[in-house]
């Protein structure tokens, strides 16, 4: 099984790089974490098939992390997908789904797929399994808008990922990531404290609690991009591909 950033960008585009997505793609499980605004386009230009994709799931409302899916479903119905598509996330992403595609696509909302949706609320701390994915969300903690948010612990193909999805450290992150073999972390920042999110010198000071057994650091405001050859860790960049 591998995991794919096709895109690990912040929200303001840092570096150049793509808004969130990461594509997860085993013997059997094959899906999406997130779909930010420049989705579609990345999941082209690195040839990963939108047919083959069974589940979407999203952390949290914010656009870029959700505002993708509009283009991806629009885009699935225009090639006459057939293959059933799940699309999981925080309590109300049936109504904000509805929102955002009316938002971007006027009337698109009331077009009836040409495929199976099952738009799908995660309740937190409940472990919810859809074929060979199983899921357990954990609330996080990122501001007053585009929630409720989510951190994952995602269990297939006898791994576990981890993504802590954007938040500000909240004790709830070792629950999702403890013993991972492969935690995925924001780090906007190097070492500043900044609200709803997390810096890079915080998250190292809680890393024995969480122990995983790899980290990955995405999300990166320029701050950080701008140390990554002083940086110990492994550090995404848009097209990165990681077996698990």
């Amino acid at each position: 099984m591998q995991l794919r950033f096709v895109g690990c960008g912040d929200a303001f585009g840092s570096g150049g790089r793509l808004n969130t997505c990461f594509h997860v793609a085993g013997q059997n499980a094959n899906f999406l974490i997130d779909c930010g605004a420049t989705s579609l386009p990345a999941l082209k230009r690195y040839g990963i098939s939108r047919e083959a994709l069974d589940l979407v799931l999203i952390t949290h409302f914010h656009g870029d992390h959700f505002g993708g899916l509009p283009f991806l479903l629009l885009d699935a119905q225009f090639t006459k997908r057939k293959r059933p598509l799940v699309i999981a996330g925080p309590a109300g992403i049936d109504i904000r789904l509805t929102r955002v595609m009316e938002a971007l696509f006027e009337h698109s909302s009331a077009t009836k797929p040409t495929f199976d949706l099952q738009v799908i609320p995660l309740d937190p701390a409940m472990a919810r399994s859809f074929g060979p994915v199983t899921v357990t969300p954990f609330p996080v903690v990122h501001g007053d808008s585009g929630g409720p948010f989510y951190a994952y612990r995602i269990e297939a193909e006898g791994r576990t990922l981890a993504y802590s999805g954007d938040t500000q450290w909240t004790p709830t992150l070792v629950d999702a990531a403890h013993d991972a073999d492969l935690f995925v972390c924001e780090a906007y920042t190097y070492d500043r404290a900044v609200k709803n999110h997390i810096s890079l010198k915080q998250l190292e000071t809680h890393l024995p609690q969480i122990n995983p057994k790899r980290l990955i650091l995405t999300h990166m405001g320029d701050e950080v991009l701008h140390k990554l050859d002083s940086i110990t860790h492994l550090a995404a960049s848009d097209g990165l591909i990681v077996e698990l």
